[in-house]
C-alpha cells in the first residue's frame, strides 16, 4: 500500500470517525496540547516577540516531531500507518462538534430562548454574547461555521496530504496556539505575534480551498465567487475573509458588520452586501454546506496526494 492510499484510507476513516463519534468528552488530545502549551507559556512568557517565537517553536516543533516519530515507528506496516493516520485525523478535525454547537444554538433561537443561545455561544466563538440579539447571534454562528470549516477541517486535511501525520498534528498545534495567544490582548500583543503570523501562513491554502469548495457546493456558486472577489480583501483576516465571503455569497446572506470581542468593538466591512440579513434557518444551511465542503476537501486532498506521488515516482 503506497503513501497515497495510506493517507486516503486513514483520512477517510478519521473523518468518518469524527462524523460518528465527535470529540471525546474527556481526554481530548487537543485539550492535552493546550494544557502543555499553557505550561510552556508560564515558563517562557515575557512581553517580547522573541520569547513568543520560542514558545511557538517549542510547541509546534515538539508536536511535529512527535507525529514524525509515531509515523516512523509504524511505517513498515501499511495497515498500522493507515490506522495512525485515521486516529490523527479524528483527533485534529472538529466538524461534528462544530455542527452540534451551531445547531444547539439554532434550536434555542428557534424556541425563542435568546438567553440559552447567549449562554451557549462562547462554546463556538469568542464574541460577547450579551451584545447580541437573536439576529446577531445567528450571524455570529454562521460566520463561525464558515471560518471553522477551514480551521477545524479543511486546513488539517490539506497539511495531512502534504506531510502525513506530522502535517495533521502540526496544523492543529498552530491553529490551537493562535487561539490561545494569537489575539491582540495586552498580554499577547507581542508574545503571540509569531503564533498569529504562522497561523496565517499555515491556514492560507486551506482557506482558499474552503472558499472554492463552498462556491462549488453551495446553492449560488456565482454569488459565492462575486462575494469572494468583491469583499474578501476587506476582512482583517487574510484567511477568514475568503471563507466567510464565499459562504455569504453561496448562502445569499450578509456577514460582517459590528462585532464585540471581550468588550472591544470592531466595525468590520459587510461581506456579501447584495444578500439578505442572516435568519435562524441559515444556521442549518451553513452546517449542511460545511459538511459538503469537508467531504469534497477530503476528495481533493486525496487526489492531490496521488498526483504528488505520481510526479515523485
Amino acid at each position: 500500500m503506497g503513501a497515497d492510499r495510506v493517507f486516503a484510507y486513514g483520512a477517510a476513516a478519521g473523518l468518518l470517525g469524527d462524523l460518528l463519534l465527535g470529540d471525546p468528552r474527556r481526554g481530548h488530545p487537543v485539550a492535552a496540547f493546550g494544557r502543555a502549551a499553557a505550561a510552556v507559556e508560564r515558563v517562557l512568557w515575557r512581553d517580547d516577540r522573541g520569547r513568543g517565537a520560542l514558545h511557538t517553536a517549542v510547541c509546534v516543533g515538539g508536536t511535529v516531531a512527535l507525529g514524525g516519530l509515531a509515523a516512523r515507528l509504524v511505517r513498515s506496516s501499511p495497515a498500522a500507518s493507515a490506522a495512525l493516520t485515521g486516529v490523527a485525523t479524528w483527533a485534529v478535525v472538529g466538524g461534528t462538534s462544530l455542527a452540534r454547537e451551531a445547531r444547539t444554538i439554532g434550536r434555542a433561537l428557534e424556541a425563542g430562548d435568546v438567553e440559552a443561545a447567549r449562554a451557549r455561544l462562547p462554546h463556538l466563538c469568542g464574541r460577547d454574547p450579551q451584545a447580541l440579539d437573536a439576529d446577531g447571534i445567528a450571524r455570529a454562528v454562521v460566520e463561525s461555521v464558515a471560518e471553522n470549516t477551514s480551521d477545524a477541517v479543511v486546513g488539517a486535511l490539506v497539511w495531512g496530504a502534504v506531510a502525513g501525520v506530522p502535517g495533521l498534528l502540526g496544523f492543529r498545534a498552530v491553529n490551537t496556539l493562535d487561539a490561545m495567544v494569537g489575539h491582540k490582548s495586552p498580554r499577547h500583543r507581542r508574545y503571540g505575534w509569531a503564533s498569529a503570523r504562522l497561523d496565517d501562513v499555515a491556514g492560507w491554502p486551506g482557506a482558499r480551498l474552503t472558499a472554492v469548495l463552498a462556491a462549488l457546493a453551495g446553492p449560488d456558486p456565482r454569488g459565492a465567487v462575486r462575494a469572494w472577489r468583491a469583499d474578501a480583501a476587506k476582512h482583517p483576516s487574510p484567511n477568514a475573509g475568503p471563507v466567510e465571503a464565499s459562504f455569504a455569497g453561496a448562502l445569499g446572506v450578509r456577514l460582517g458588520g459590528t462585532l464585540s470581542y471581550g468588550g472591544r468593538v470592531e466595525h468590520r466591512p459587510v461581506l456579501g452586501g447584495g444578500g439578505r440579513a442572516v435568519a435562524v434557518s441559515d444556521i442549518d444551511r451553513a452546517v449542511r454546506l460545511s459538511r459538503r465542503v469537508a467531504w469534497l476537501a477530503l476528495g481533493a486532498c486525496v487526489l492531490a496526494r496521488s498526483v504528488m506521488k505520481g510526479r515523485a515516482s
